[in-house]
């Protein structure tokens, strides 16, 4: 055993233990995205779709959430292992204070779902990885192009599902975050095209 105890078990933090130390070490003033991302590490994929989810339940700022999820289910589609967005985007400036309204909504929501998801059916992780980043896609165009009142909200609730899953290697909640994705999907396309039929 070395004297520093390096060989030991690390214990995982948690993803609101992780947004905690966020919140806690932001500059009082402005934020940018590279050093939102610089701090998440290994978890910016899942974490940063769990801020996106929370802003997404949000009228006024679910557009620009949903364009930014698309952005980033697009680098899991094709398996990127680290985030990926262009200077001019990476290096904006963001009011502190807007990134702590998000994170504080997401801690206690985390902490309660926490709870319910554990590492779990591996090999579905494995194998779902350019499912998952399509069906993100997918919902986050939702939200872009299916501006109808309250549509946000079921979105922005499973890509925090999903997001979360992802983030814990949880492949049994994953795969049923997916599935109710996928019926969100076909109801919302029925609606649309019964919305259509009705009008032509």
């Amino acid at each position: 055993m070395s004297p520093s105890g390096s060989d030991q078990p690390r214990v995982p933090v948690s993803g609101s233990e992780t947004l905690q130390r966020l919140h806690e070490s932001a500059p009082p003033d402005k934020v940018t995205l590279r050093w939102v991302l610089d701090r998440l590490q290994n978890q910016a994929f899942g974490l940063l779709l769990v801020l996106l989810a929370i802003a997404a339940a949000a009228p006024g700022i679910c557009t620009i959430a949903g364009v930014l999820i698309t952005v980033v289910a697009f680098q899991i589609v094709i398996g990127r292992q680290s985030m990926y967005f262009p200077d001019w985007l990476a290096n904006y400036p963001l009011r502190t204070r807007h990134l702590g309204a998000i994170v504080t909504h997401a801690i206690p929501v985390l902490r309660v779902l926490e709870s319910g998801v554990r590492p779990r059916w591996p090999r579905v992780l494995a194998a779902i990885g350019p499912i998952l980043g399509i069906v993100l896609a997918v919902l986050g165009l939702q939200l872009v192009l299916v501006p109808l009142p309250l549509s946000n909200i079921p979105i922005a609730v499973l890509v925090l599902l999903i997001s979360l899953a992802y983030l814990e290697g949880d492949g049994l909640a994953l795969t049923l975050a997916l599935v109710a994705s996928v019926g969100l999907l076909a109801a919302n396309v029925t609606l649309i095209g019964e919305f259509i039929g009705h009008h032509i």
